[in-house]
């Protein structure tokens, strides 16, 4: 039986973005595989070093489209820190709040979707129409769905409203009600069990092999979390715990995002509570903005997206542009290197399983 080049994506429903695998395959089972990204979103970094300092703020979040947030504030902490800038304590609890929503919404996509590669298609039409909730909340909040254009440096855009702070609530309530329902029509599924248990195998040493964080990590029992490890706005003020699993498989990290959706809920009533009232920014320029001049320095700002460690390491002459930019995009290991690696002696209909439990980002890789 000869070799035969299949093309998967950028349209498969398996496929997150415009990304494409050509896989090499003899029969059903995956020989070779390269994954080709740049369809759409690519070279974010040479981009932003050719935009000045405030104008970055539309561009970043298109680094990854399903969570755009993660860019924003990793890339506002690291301005603040170069900066010297203090935040106020009312923006720093709005931060957290905005993080913690998208975190959800980026899991209900994921854990439901995963109903699109295996025919459990109720799944993708719960996750979706309840991540939509969430993107209303963002729409009163921000003024916008999906990029957000809402941390900045020094703080946030705009006040939380206690119309937006009642829509929350009354989200957090309606989702805890909704989760049994997910768990019963995914995690307790018989064919979700035998379709993903076992799948996908990625153990603790080929985890740091690669350089893998975030759930992939955690699904090979290591409570790796850097809201835990390196807080950063205030989350070492707030309770929450870390879910792990054992077992590596493509079912443990999809229901690890599900147990991590309540600890989510947990940490946004915290910060509804904590939050006090006060300024939500601090200029962090005189005069004109998009003429303002970070001072010289580098620095290296990483934060904990739902798909693990992202991070930015930038780098200041002074000038009102950014000299250097580099984005450690949280999927970059699996969908890089664990895709050329991993996915041979995988069989073609398991191949949407690596991408969607992995949290694939293509930008990400092509930044």
């Amino acid at each position: 039986m000869g070799e035969v080049k299949l093309f998967f994506g950028p349209n498969h429903p398996g496929m997150h973005g415009n990304f494409s695998v050509h896989l090499y395959v003899e029969g059903d089972t995956v020989i070779r595989a390269r994954p080709m990204p740049g369809f759409l979103h690519r070279g974010f970094e040479k981009l932003m070093e050719r935009r000045l300092w405030y104008q970055n703020l539309a561009l970043i979040p298109r680094i990854c489209v399903p969570e755009p947030d993660i860019n924003e504030v990793v890339y506002a902490l690291a301005v603040e820190k170069l900066a010297n800038v203090e935040v106020p304590e009312r923006a720093q609890w709005i931060r957290m709040i905005v993080l913690e929503l998208a975190r959800i919404a980026v899991h209900l996509m994921s854990m439901a979707g995963i109903g699109g590669p295996i025919g459990l298609y109720t799944g993708p039409y719960w996750g979706v129409a309840d991540r939509d909730r969430i993107l209303d909340i963002f729409e009163n909040l921000t003024g916008a769905r999906i990029y957000h254009m809402y941390i900045i440096p020094g703080g946030v855009r705009k006040d939380m409203t206690p119309k937006v702070q009642d829509m929350i609530v009354k989200f957090l309530d309606y989702l805890e009600s909704r989760l049994p329902e997910f768990e019963n029509l995914i995690f307790k599924n018989r064919i979700v069990q035998t379709r993903l248990k076992g799948i996908a195998l990625l153990d603790r040493e080929t985890a740091f092999e690669m350089g893998v964080t975030g759930i992939g990590l955690r699904a090979t029992g290591i409570p790796y979390d850097i809201r835990k490890i390196d807080p950063y706005l205030f989350y070492d003020k707030v309770e929450f715990e870390v879910p792990t699993a054992t077992e590596g498989d493509a079912f443990s990290r999809v229901y690890l995002k599900f147990k991590e959706i309540p600890q989510s809920i947990r940490i946004i009533r915290q910060c509804l509570e904590k939050m006090p009232e006060g300024k939500i920014n601090v200029p962090i320029s005189e005069g004109n903005a998009l003429r303002y001049r970070v001072p010289k320095g580098s620095v290296y700002v990483h934060i904990e997206a739902s798909r693990g460690e992202y991070g930015y390491y930038v780098v200041s002459d002074g000038g009102e542009k950014p000299y250097r930019i580099v984005v450690r995009g949280a999927s970059y290991p699996q969908t890089l290197y664990g895709i050329e690696k991993y996915l041979p002696g995988t069989r073609i209909e398991d191949v949407p399983i690596w991408l969607d439990t992995m949290g694939v980002c293509s930008p990400e890789v092509d930044r």
